[in-house]
Order: C-alpha cells, then structure tokens, then sequence
C-alpha cells in the first residue's frame, strides 16, 4: 500500500491550507507539504479544526524540485484534459481509475494540487508520473481547492475501506443458523418433498449475502424464538 503525500503548490488562501487538512484527517492522510505558500495563520488554524496537528507539522519547501524528492511517485491534477497526443501532458486518467492503480504502489505518493487560479503550470505537470483529472460540468469545470483534495482522498481512501473485512461468522455459526431454520422449517409442518431444496436454498442464499457476525446472530435469534414460539402453540 502507498503512503499518501498532499503537496499543495502555491497556494493562496490560507482559509483553504486549512480546509485541505482538515479533508486529509477525513480520508487518513496525515503528510502535508507547501509549496511557497501564503502566510499560514489563524484562519487556516479555524479551517482546520480538529486537524490542526496536520496543519503544524505541514513541511514548507520554496520550491517544487525540493518538494518532491520527498516522494518516489508524483500524481499531478488537472482541470484540463484532452485526448490529443499533441496534448500529452494534459491527459489524464480518471480518479477511480487512478485509485485503483495507485493501490498496487508501493512508498511515498506525493498528490500534487496547483493554485487556486491557474492550477499547475506546464513544467510542474511534466514533472509528473500520473495525471488525474475529475469528472465535472464544462460550464464551470475547475473545483476549490480543497474540495478536489477531498474528491481524489475519497477515491484513494475508497478501496482501503473496502477491503477491511466485517466480523464474518465462523462456520460452526453458520452451521448453527441452518439448524435453526430446519426447525423452524419442522415447526410449520412444511412439506417434506419441498424440504430439502428449500435448506439448500436459505444456504445458498446466506452463502451470497455473507451477512456480519452480528447479523447471523440476529437471525438466529429470530428464526429460534419464532420456531419456540411454534413449537408450544402446536
């Protein structure tokens, strides 16, 4: 897994230095470089809330060339994008496709924003290995700040939290809801000849939904006391 670095080029509000770190404590990334920025002060620190610490331990470079030998792989954003090959340095790969080749990386990814005006100039976009353009209108297509830091954070942070597993239940738990349902099954008097395929069926359709450890145990609680409850009427 990479580690992300947000690297921040010039920029001129401080109010959105703030709101930057405050997205990055949002999506877990914690490493934050300026480029020649504006003055960092109170506003910024106000932006920031509770990701003021993010804000503090900010590196400042006067340059980018500095900046980036912090990083080993350097993904640029633009709001331009084209499809000519005249045009190489402007295309760019959508963020969710970025993401999830981003996600096969290993060491320091710096993410790298331009200024609030003008973006990256020519040369910083040469500068880097990967190009991320977001989707959005062709009336007004250039975002805030730190409302594009949040929108590619939120793509890369995506798959991270995909991938972190529920608490699954073990197949003894599994095994133990399929009991519960034979007799509830039992509890109704169902059919016999419609017996077996419909077991196979609440296994197959437990098999796809992979319900929580907590769910299964829901289910079991109801499926049991509702067999209980049968089972004494009878």
């Amino acid at each position: 897994m990479p580690q992300y670095v947000v690297v921040l080029a010039e920029p001129k509000n401080e109010g959105n230095v703030g709101a930057v770190a405050r997205a990055m404590m949002n999506f877990g990334v914690e490493d934050l470089i300026l480029v020649n920025p504006c003055e960092i002060g109170v506003v910024a620190e106000k932006r920031a809330m509770r990701a003021i610490e993010i804000l503090k331990s900010a590196r400042t470079y006067e340059t980018l060339e500095e900046a980036l030998k912090e990083v080993d792989f350097v993904v640029g954003t633009s709001g331009v994008d084209t499809a000519s090959d005249r045009r190489f340095i402007r295309i760019a790969l959508g963020p969710d496709e970025a993401s999830a080749k981003l996600a096969e990386m290993d060491g320091k990814v710096g993410l790298l924003f331009g200024r609030e005006d003008f973006g990256l100039l020519n040369p910083e976009l040469m500068k880097c290995d990967m190009l991320i353009r977001i989707p959005s209108s062709e009336d007004y297509p250039i975002l805030n700040l730190s409302h594009a830091v949040s929108v590619v954070l939120y793509e890369l942070f995506k798959p991270t939290a995909e991938k972190r597993e529920r608490r699954k239940a073990s197949g003894h738990e599994k095994e133990k809801l399929q009991e519960h349902f034979v007799k509830l099954l039992d509890a109704i008097n169902y059919p016999e000849h419609k017996m077996e395929r419909t077991k196979m069926m609440f296994r197959r359709l437990m098999g796809r939904a992979t319900p929580s450890k907590w769910e299964f145990h829901a289910l079991m609680g109801v499926i049991g006391e509702a067999a209980k409850r049968l089972d004494k009427e009878s």
